[in-house]
């Protein structure tokens, strides 16, 4: 069965924040189950939006459409809108998912609409710096840790600057690669240690000669 991991794009998004992670969901390279994982757009309607970068999006589905039900888990990333309010719906989700018991991850400015909601109050959790979200008003700062990204249960949260540990946190949520491969993808990306990509190279021709 296919499993979709949904990302938030709104305008403004931060296009680079949610990059490495989408884009290795959807690449089966390495996956400990090849051709299960896809990832959809959720806007918040399925008219397009241009993203921090300037790219143009068409959603695959409106926000009001989607149901934790249909979803392994929703990405949302920062834009310059997050601090003013205009994506409540969004974290409106966010706590329709995570009461649901099912995965969000949040970077960067969507770590501060969530802290508005009062999402990270009971929860560990990371931003882009404890001074950041202490202007969401939240009652959470006891739970801060000054990690790039932290996973406590149901909830993953990242810096906007560790786009690769946010990404590597998802995948581990998720079970995506096999542990020994994602400490290869880590070392790889994270690190640029060569021994990372030998690694992964290795794991794929093993398969591979499996599957002859």
């Amino acid at each position: 069965m296919m499993k979709t991991v949904h990302l938030a794009v709104y305008d403004t998004f931060a296009d680079w924040e949610p990059g490495f992670a989408t884009a290795h969901i959807n690449r089966a390279l390495w996956h400990r189950e090849p051709g299960t994982w896809q990832v959809k757009t959720v806007g918040p309607t399925t008219e397009p939006v241009t993203s921090m970068g300037g790219m143009t999006v068409v959603p695959d589905i409106a926000l009001a459409d989607l149901s934790p039900s249909d979803s392994a888990l929703l990405i949302l990333p920062g834009s310059d809108t997050w601090e003013t309010g205009a994506l409540k719906d969004f974290s409106d989700k966010a706590a329709e998912f995570l009461a649901a018991g099912v995965p969000v991850a949040a970077i960067c400015g969507a770590t501060f609409g969530l802290a508005a909601a009062g999402l990270l109050d009971e929860r560990k959790h990371t931003s882009n710096a404890a001074e950041y979200l202490a202007y969401s008003g939240y009652s959470g700062a006891a739970n801060f840790v000054p990690q790039p990204a932290v996973t406590d249960g149901e909830l993953i949260t990242g810096s906007g600057i560790a786009p690769v540990d946010f990404a590597a946190a998802i995948f581990a949520k998720l079970g995506i690669y096999e542990p020994h491969v994602l400490e290869a993808w880590i070392k790889m990306y994270k690190h640029n240690d060569p021994a990372g990509f030998y690694a992964l190279a290795e794991y794929e021709q093993s398969r591979t000669a499996v599957a002859e």
